[in-house]
């Protein structure tokens, strides 16, 4: 501990730790904010993909009918859902993961304005 460097130089290394880990916390974090981008664009992309299926049986079949683009719709519209779905849950957790971050940050800097009056204490008793 730097405690014979001053309060200044004890604040400053407190606040520089702080930044460290606070940035491995939030570190991983940025995965799952694109995970949740990319869910809803790749439900989409099975809509797409139904949509084309459920054209190409038109296609082979020659009519239109309900029997005949059902199967391609159920794929455009299942895939919408679980993408839907997957951007909602990590929504959720990510929400989750932000607001534990925020209670350990402020862990963090309430424990070390205890550990700076602690110095400063320190400072006062035997730095006389």
């Amino acid at each position: 501990m730097r405690v014979d460097q001053g309060i200044d130089v004890v604040e400053k290394s407190v606040v520089s730790y702080g930044g460290v880990q606070a940035g491995y916390l939030e570190k991983g974090c940025s995965w799952i904010t694109l995970f949740i981008a990319m869910a809803p664009s790749l439900g989409f992309l099975g809509t797409v993909i139904g949509m084309v299926q459920a054209f190409d049986k038109i296609q082979q079949v020659g009519d239109i009918s309900p029997t005949v683009v059902a199967g391609g719709m159920k794929v455009a519209l299942i895939t919408t859902i679980f993408g839907l779905i997957v951007a909602l849950i990590l929504q959720l957790f990510y929400n989750y993961i932000l607001s534990k971050i925020e209670a350990l940050t402020s862990d963090m800097e309430d424990s070390s304005i205890t550990l700076l009056d602690m110095v400063i204490k320190y400072n006062l008793k035997y730095k006389k």
